[in-house]
């Protein structure tokens, strides 16, 4: 399990990517992460395409997020997820909070 972050070029993107498990043992680096999104950085991605399981304190991590960053962003979305995590989102209701591709 791992986590990367990216900008883009434009400072328009910023992207975390997690592989492997979204789960309790990525509380700190996915706080560091999103707490290095700046004012300036309209969009965030959370691109789970390498995320095999999910559990509740990923749910919380990214309810945190969105709190943490309010309105200083125009959009978070959770992308590429695999059937069964979007399946975990959707039965939370995630869908109503964030953009889920």
């Amino acid at each position: 399990m791992s986590l990367n972050k990216s900008l883009s070029p434009d400072g328009k993107l910023f992207t975390i990517q997690i592989k492997g498990k979204f789960d309790f043992n990525l509380v700190q680096a996915f706080r560091t992460a999103y707490s290095e999104v700046g004012n300036e950085t309209p969009k965030v991605v959370v691109d789970l395409r390498e995320t095999d399981y999910m559990d509740s304190s990923a749910l919380g991590m990214l309810l945190n997020m969105k709190k943490f960053l309010g309105e200083s962003v125009t959009s978070i979305q959770i992308a590429n997820c695999r059937p069964q995590i979007k399946k975990i989102l959707q039965i939370s209701r995630f869908d109503k909070k964030f953009d889920i591709d």
